[in-house]
């Protein structure tokens, strides 16, 4: 029982570290973008997990985790398909509306549930689905505009749901089948992750923004940010593998959709950002889908605990029989 505590009390302290980090991150983003005017998202986002993996090196060679040793081809594969997801959700917002890229983001949820469903056999109760449907239409009425479609757009977002997908869920099997810790995921995979966006952030803003990265000029209070930014962004690498880890993908992408009502919130209330009746209304139905998706995922949990409990009490019935006639 006080194991399963400090396992809940180890779950809600990811949820919150996630939720806090990404806030954090977001705004100080949109203040390096829109105040500052450095709108190199792709190189970015790969300084970022290169200041991740130079964190974790020196916490590791400090001992204050032990480094664990993962199979070459899944590190290299599971780290290049996620920096690959990273330029692709990119590039979906640099092609298309930003009502459209939203639609990508809540695309995520149900093709995760399709393909944990029809390849790992994972069964999901129709009061989750109504939860995630309820959650996903709040979010929807909040944060999604107009639907600007075209073709290269399209195919550049669904490249980005595909691989998004599959990144997360291998972020969730890698850690239960290999029995390794987030932090040793991301310690051995940050490299692969970053290599692929450090090769190719310059092109990918470069054809996004029309400006060259490396041309820029980096005033003192561009850089303070830049720095900043790198710092919560280990903090939010951090908790994206603890939380998967420790709940699953499905969950990790409700939590995103709570950080998204929460970066309207807070845009609204500090940063004075546009914000209507539809934002408010859309706003509340997320947070009940939320609510909803909680209740009824502590319940199953309980409810599989207490079967598997039961199971394990039968079989030490059934067996006790046989280790009594072992000792006649």
């Amino acid at each position: 029982m006080v194991e399963s505590s400090g396992f809940q009390l180890g779950v809600v302290g990811s949820l919150a570290l996630s939720v806090a980090s990404s806030v954090s991150i977001v705004i100080c983003n949109k203040v390096l973008m829109s105040t500052l005017g450095f709108p190199f998202a792709t190189t970015l986002t790969s300084w970022h997990l290169l200041v991740t993996f130079c964190t974790l090196h020196v916490a590791q060679r400090l001992r204050f985790f032990e480094s664990k040793s993962i199979d070459t081809k899944t590190v290299v594969l599971f780290g290049l398909l996620n920096g690959t997801s990273v330029g692709f959700l990119n590039l979906s917002l640099g092609f298309n509306s930003i009502g459209f890229y939203q639609m990508t983001k809540l695309a995520i949820i149900p093709f995760t549930v399709l393909l944990e469903t029809l390849f790992l056999k994972k069964t999901f109760s129709h009061s989750i689905k109504l939860a995630l449907l309820l959650l996903l239409l709040g979010v929807g009425i909040a944060s999604v505009t107009d639907l600007n479609l075209n073709l290269l757009g399209s195919i550049v977002s669904v490249l980005a749901i595909a691989t998004t997908c599959i990144s997360q869920i291998m972020t969730n099997t890698i850690q239960k089948r290999l029995k390794v810790s987030s932090t040793q995921l991301l310690y051995q995979s940050s490299p692969y992750q970053a290599s692929i966006l450090v090769a190719t952030g310059p092109f990918v803003d470069r054809m996004l923004t029309g400006q060259n990265v490396f041309a820029y000029d980096y005033k003192p209070l561009v850089l303070a940010f830049i720095v900043l930014s790198c710092l919560i962004a280990v903090s939010v690498n951090f908790s994206t593998f603890l939380v998967i880890g420790v709940t699953s993908p499905v969950t990790y992408q409700v939590l995103g959709h709570l950080k998204t009502c929460l970066i309207l919130s807070i845009g609204y209330i500090m940063l004075h950002d546009p914000f209507t009746s539809r934002n408010i209304a859309g706003i509340l139905v997320a947070i009940f889908g939320m609510a909803l998706y909680s209740y009824f995922s502590v319940q199953e949990s309980k409810k599989k605990s207490a079967n598997d409990t039961l199971l394990i009490s039968q079989m030490a019935k059934e067996t006790a029989p046989l280790f009594a006639d072992q000792k006649s």
